[in-house]
């Protein structure tokens, strides 16, 4: 006799290995073919790599996402947006304090309160397309890891999970 619980349990199996495969496909590959024949992970690239990867990958998207919000204050968008002086100084260093700090609450409770839909933009648009064009998971509230706003902003004491 089977099992009564049997369905259930390969559902179950089932879920967790396609769960497991899909978290096992980070970093992706979205750089330049390497000298093995595949393309590289953002943390494989060189300082040069990364700097095409954002001029025509990242720069782009990120620009598509503000000028359509709002287009008279986002016409030009360039490495500044993000980076400030050290676009022009070399330091792409991320998180910045070119960007505004956030309060380091892991809901964003008080962004939410004064910049509702700046937040919620960044939130459901700019995080999202940023981590893919960077081959990176989204930040996850459970496991307090990946990109997310505190990957380019600060919070009110410096780098936030672990960034």
């Amino acid at each position: 006799m089977a099992h009564p619980h049997r369905k259930l349990i390969i559902s179950v199996v089932l879920a967790v290995q396609i769960a497991l495969a899909f978290w096992g496909c980070y970093p992706k590959r979205v750089g330049p073919m390497g000298p093995d024949g595949e393309r590289l992970t953002w943390a494989e690239m060189s300082v040069e790599q990364r700097k095409l990867h954002m001029r025509n990958v990242v720069l782009p998207r990120a620009a598509a996402i503000f000028s359509s919000w709002r287009p008279e204050r986002f016409a030009k968008v360039d490495c500044h947006l993000c980076h400030g002086s050290g676009a022009d100084t070399g330091n792409f260093r991320m998180p910045t304090s070119h960007l505004p700090r956030l309060s380091g609450e892991v809901l964003l409770g008080p962004e939410f309160d004064k910049y509702p839909d700046t937040t919620q933009l960044k939130l459901d648009r700019l995080v999202p397309e940023m981590a893919d064009a960077l081959g990176l998971k989204s930040f996850s509230i459970i496991t307090r890891t990946g990109f997310g706003c505190y990957s380019c902003h600060l919070g009110p004491t410096g780098p936030m999970f672990g960034n």
